[in-house]
């Protein structure tokens, strides 16, 4: 009984690990072709608004190696970076841009309610909450234009799944080595 205990241990520490590189690996392509689109292609890498969706891709990709970190934000992220594409995208009109964000969160939140049902997250992750508040934050400070300049372009670039990918990574594998 002891050794089975062990081994899905160490299992687990393995596949924290492994996200946590996974994470790495995503933020730092994503840094790369931000640098490639910058300064080789003279393109600004925001004229893609592309930054929050493959945040939370990147997220969801990695949440496969260990669904009980990362799945609830991932999935979330995911919703939210479509609606993002949409509305900067030109996809929708400006007046459909808050329902266009209540269905991505009314469809983030079903998804982990289902991650939820099978066993991945508890009813008691914060996430998801958290996640909700960041943007209501955010879109209050957008609308008071309390935002600086450059924050919108960050937050559509390849700049911000870059970052967030590899900072994150960085803060799991801290987080597994210390287990």
């Amino acid at each position: 009984m002891m050794s089975k205990r062990i081994s899905v241990r160490a299992t687990s520490r393995l596949n924290n690990r492994r996200q946590a590189f996974a994470l790495i690996l995503f933020g730092v392509l994503f840094l790369a072709a931000a640098i490639i689109l910058y300064l080789v292609l003279h393109s600004k890498a925001f004229n893609y608004p592309l930054g929050v969706l493959f945040f939370g891709l990147g997220m969801l990709v990695a949440s496969a190696l260990n669904p009980r970190r990362l799945g609830a934000a991932g999935w979330l992220m995911t919703m939210l970076g479509i609606a993002v594409f949409l509305f900067f995208g030109r996809f929708i009109p400006g007046n459909q841009v808050l329902s266009d964000y209540i269905l991505a969160i009314g469809l983030g939140l079903l998804g982990i309610a289902f991650m939820a049902r099978r066993g991945y997250i508890s009813a008691g992750a914060v996430t998801p909450a958290l996640i909700v508040i960041a943007v209501g934050v955010v879109e209050f400070l957008l609308a008071a234009g309390l935002t600086p300049a450059g924050f919108i372009p960050f937050m559509l670039s390849l700049w911000l799944p870059g970052i967030g990918l590899l900072v994150l990574g960085l803060i799991y594998l801290v987080a597994s080595v210390r287990e």
